[in-house]
């Protein structure tokens, strides 16, 4: 789950991460009173106004603008910005509306930084990626200049050890003490909010110098994962925006499937995680495009296989579905009972292609020979997605 800079500057705030000052305002009526409580405050009359999306290069987009004028201009940039599409290179071109700001005292920067942390799924450790090119698309430099970035990978057992700390401040070229111990505690600090919270990534971009010798976290971005959300109920319940996500994708959560939209033509059902990645794959190799990855577990219900044929087609892209079960715990009688209700509840039009194995297979093949529908029958996983990608040409 991916959440807003102002909430991820919540969260680390709780692990004594220094974040500038700042609220979040849901209506440009509310941006000239937090603006003045930030200039009264901070005694600094610059405020920054934010526009408040799940994704990086907000900045690019004309989303993230600097009032030097007091409250009236944040205000005036404020009605600019909120209830625009902004689009930026993680958007893609459709862009995504702005629907909440963050109003945030400026700073007198020195230096800017890159940090973050992830999940290396490799090496089965925490990553901690560091570079003095702060404040820039860090693909890119990654890119042109991967000697400009520093990796280092935390022993779960000591967690960020101070010598790696000191390695990182060495490495961006931090010093003098007071820095150097403000680094420090914002380095063990992140590090503890990585773990503590259940995160799969934290990035901080600028990670930022002030004037004064400060080090503080102009920016934040943090998703968490998702298979802790068990750990943190209350967490998620609180921080998530339903309108940064896709609907068909939360309605899936609700019902217990797993479920990603996808750019392409081709719906895919799977039972198996493993199989649906799998058939993605072999679409891909016969020139199809998959419109999702659907696992429906192994225990799905007919009404859980009637919902996830209803999720496929709620996208206008889908032009054909291609259905591809291995029944071990999943029985191929349920899927085709399923298979069949769907198609006579949503009033399927479009190329259907099943292939079953396993459990039942023979009775789930009669159910949908005898279903009086127009299925085609797939021998095999290769056979199947042929004979999909077909379909859809000639249709």
């Amino acid at each position: 789950m991916k959440i807003h800079e102002y909430q991820a500057k919540q969260v680390f705030r709780r692990y004594g991460i220094p974040v500038p000052e700042g609220e979040p305002a849901f209506d440009v009526a509310e941006v000239a009173p937090i603006a003045k409580r930030l200039i009264e405050k901070t005694g600094n009359p610059v405020v920054i106004v934010k526009a408040q999306i799940h994704a990086g290069g907000r900045g690019k987009g004309g989303g993230v603008k600097v009032a030097k004028g007091g409250a009236e201009e944040a205000t005036a940039l404020a009605s600019k910005i909120l209830g625009m599409n902004l689009i930026t290179k993680q958007t893609g071109p459709e862009g995504q509306k702005v629907g909440r700001l963050y109003i945030e005292q400026g700073l007198d920067i020195d230096k800017e930084f890159y940090f973050a942390l992830l999940v290396d799924r490799e090496s089965r450790r925490v990553a901690v990626i560091a570079s003095a090119e702060g404040g820039m698309d860090i693909e890119e430099v990654a890119e042109a200049h991967p000697e400009k970035l520093l990796t280092l990978h935390v022993d779960p057992l000591l967690g960020l050890a101070p010598y790696q700390i000191r390695q990182l401040a060495k490495f961006l070229g931090i010093s003098g003490k007071e820095t150097s111990s403000a680094f420090a505690k914002f380095a063990d600090g992140i590090y503890k909010c990585f773990v503590g919270e259940d995160c799969s990534m934290v990035e901080v971009n600028p990670l930022v110098v002030t004037k004064q010798g400060g080090v503080v976290a102009l920016d934040g971005k943090v998703t968490f994962d998702d298979n802790a959300e068990y750990r943190h109920k209350a967490l998620f319940q609180e921080l998530r925006d339903p309108a940064e996500e896709d609907p068909v994708e939360l309605e899936a959560k609700k019902v217990g499937l797993s479920y990603v939209s996808l750019d392409g033509n081709i719906g895919c059902l799977v039972n198996g995680a493993g199989l649906a990645m799998a058939t993605m794959d072999i679409i891909k190799h016969y020139g199809g495009e998959p419109a999702n990855f659907l696992d429906v577990g192994g225990g799905a219900s007919q009404e859980q296989v009637t919902q996830a044929f209803r999720m496929i087609l709620s996208s206008s892209l889908v032009k054909g579905i291609f259905v591809n079960i291995f029944g071990g715990i999943m029985r191929c009688d349920i899927i085709a009972n399923g298979i069949v209700a769907a198609s006579k509840e949503l009033g399927l039009k479009v190329p259907l292609v099943v292939r079953l194995e396993g459990t039942n297979v023979e009775l789930g093949r009669k159910i949908l020979d005898d279903s009086g529908l127009k299925i085609q029958s797939a021998s095999s996983m290769a056979d199947g997605a042929q004979k999909i990608v077909a379909a859809i040409r000639a249709a």
